[in-house]
């Protein structure tokens, strides 16, 4: 298994990545962004989770990780299936832990972890004034607290989320040297899951439907 750092982000094709951080940091907003100037797949990983999940969440209630297992199973099947399909895609998970990126990265190769950083004000910002979201602000303080921010022997990179999305979209083009779409104007990219996560478009800065995971 080849080993990668923020400074070491050699990419095979076909590659999935995986947008991650905290509710709040843009995932969704950023990862459409992404996968449309790219004109690859992409996939809401709140789409994936249970319903039950989802109404806990939505109860206030954290989710154990006996919750999260299935949900993060099915998460990586979506890579695997891009993958062994030999296609590259974008999807967003919260992997907040070192252990659950290592089940969505479970064949060791083929996947980038995009970690969205921002601090507990920003983001606490951001939810606050969103509407039609599932997890109530209060679940923030625990998602920082289980955050595990990736290492230097993960496949992952760092970015801050103060530029503009777009910007952010350009800073990770940028960093794995690929080809974007300039023909147009910026293509946000719709989730291939028929049900897609909701997103409030007057919310100030990136918005996603996020799960407290």
């Amino acid at each position: 298994m080849e080993s990668y750092s923020h400074d070491s982000l050699a990419v095979e094709s076909p590659v999935v990545l995986v947008l991650m951080g905290v509710s709040g940091c843009g995932k969704s907003t950023v990862a459409a962004l992404l996968a449309g100037q790219l004109d690859w797949p992409f996939e809401e990983g709140d789409a994936l989770h249970p319903q039950a999940n989802i109404d806990k969440m939505a109860a206030g209630e954290a989710l154990t990780d006996d919750d999260r297992w299935p949900w993060l199973d099915s998460v990586a099947d979506w890579i695997d299936a891009q993958l062994d399909a030999g296609r590259n895609g974008v999807i967003t998970c919260s992997a907040l832990k070192r252990s659950y990126r290592d089940v969505l990265n479970r064949r060791g190769s083929g996947v980038r972890f995009i970690y969205l950083a921002g601090s507990r004000e920003t983001i606490g910002e951001r939810i606050a004034a969103r509407h039609g979201h599932f997890m109530p602000t209060s679940l923030l303080d625990s998602q920082f607290a289980t955050l595990e921010e990736p290492t230097d022997d993960e496949p992952s990179l760092r970015i801050g989320i103060g530029p503009e999305p777009q910007a952010i979209v350009d800073q990770i083009v940028g960093t794995f040297g690929w080809e974007a779409d300039r023909t147009a104007a910026p293509r946000v990219a719709e989730p291939i899951h028929d049900e897609p996560a909701e997103t409030d478009p007057t919310a100030a800065g990136p918005t996603e439907a996020e799960p407290t995971t």
